[in-house]
């Protein structure tokens, strides 16, 4: 057994970090889209849209789900940064309006405010 012990599993299912992590990214980026809350609600309805903290890069977070990087998206959801859309969250949004990213990251629908333009 080559590597011996856990070790040999790990690097057979890890990719090597070549350009798919890149790819991955664009590929996100260009599926990401601008979307209002009335139109996600169908998803929040369903429990299946997460909450993007601002402070952090939407499309990120995105590839880490599709990725299973399991270690960044459970430390993200310890801190509060990512998270199920709380009730009080959807009505702020509902009352507010504002512009949102969406992006798909299959069951999830990954959304966050968009910055103000300025």
């Amino acid at each position: 057994m080559k590597g011996g012990g856990i070790i040999t599993p790990i690097f057979n299912t890890v990719k090597p970090m070549t350009q798919e992590p890149s790819t991955l990214y664009a590929k996100l980026l260009g599926e990401t889209a601008s979307i209002t809350w009335k139109e996600l609600q169908p998803f929040f309805a369903k429990g299946a849209l997460l909450w993007v903290d601002p402070s952090r890069d939407l499309i990120a977070v995105a590839q880490a789900f599709a990725e299973n990087a399991e270690a960044k998206v459970a430390a993200w959801l310890e801190a509060g940064e990512v998270g199920k859309v709380s009730e009080s969250k959807a009505l702020d949004l509902l009352e507010r309006d504002p512009a949102l990213w969406a992006v798909v990251v299959a069951p999830w629908v990954l959304i966050q405010e968009r910055a103000p333009q300025g």
